[in-house]
């Protein structure tokens, strides 16, 4: 299971990244969420906050039951709006950008969830 707290209201102005707490606990939600396609890495964050493609977001994310939050500077690259096809979460995907902290992440995710092939049926938020 997967939980947000957004630590910056919604009437901040545009200009100023937003602040998200994520906290993923579950190996199946890590699989929903992680976008290996970005070729940084991403995460799919569910929200019904607005954001538009490039927005800045900035991540405190943890995975598992890893103690660290990982802190991402990075940006919506996918947006899923409410009542989209088949079901899927309303929410955003944000892009890791190519630092060495999301590096760090990214290797910690795919540790934890082993080789994703794109051929597999398992549904995510994403793709």
């Amino acid at each position: 299971m997967a939980t947000t707290h957004p630590a910056a209201s919604a009437s901040n102005s545009a200009a100023r990244p937003s602040v998200i707490q994520l906290a993923i606990k579950e190996r199946p939600a890590l699989y929903a969420a992680f976008i290996p396609y970005f070729s940084e890495g991403g995460i799919f964050i569910p929200t019904a906050r607005e954001y538009r493609l490039g927005d800045d977001v900035y991540l405190l994310l943890t995975v598992m039951d890893n103690p660290q939050r990982y802190p991402i500077a990075g940006k919506v690259a996918w947006i899923t709006p409410a009542n989209a096809a088949g079901n899927k979460t309303q929410g955003i995907g944000v892009r890791f950008p190519s630092d060495e902290k999301a590096k760090q992440l990214r290797q910690v995710i795919e540790d934890i969830l082993g080789p994703i092939s794109e051929a597999s049926s398992r549904p995510t938020h994403t793709l």
